[in-house]
């Protein structure tokens, strides 16, 4: 999967507000989902290094926004 890292930069430093609109009333928690970006942009965006439920999370929180 090729994730647009700049995007994601970006998404993670500068737009929170709109992570933690997403997440609102989910159960899950905008610094678990800020995390799981973090973690992308430490590991040059390699997917594959995800847990499952990182990529859970991952895919409903951080990829529609991307």
């Amino acid at each position: 999967m090729e994730i647009d890292l700049r995007a994601l930069n970006h998404l993670i430093l500068k737009r929170t507000d709109r992570i933690e609109k997403i997440v609102a009333g989910t159960g899950y928690l905008p610094k678990t989902v800020i995390g799981v970006g973090t973690f992308l942009l430490d590991n040059d965006g390699d997917y594959d290094l995800l847990t499952g439920k990182q990529q859970v999370t991952f895919d409903k929180f951080l990829k529609p926004l991307l």
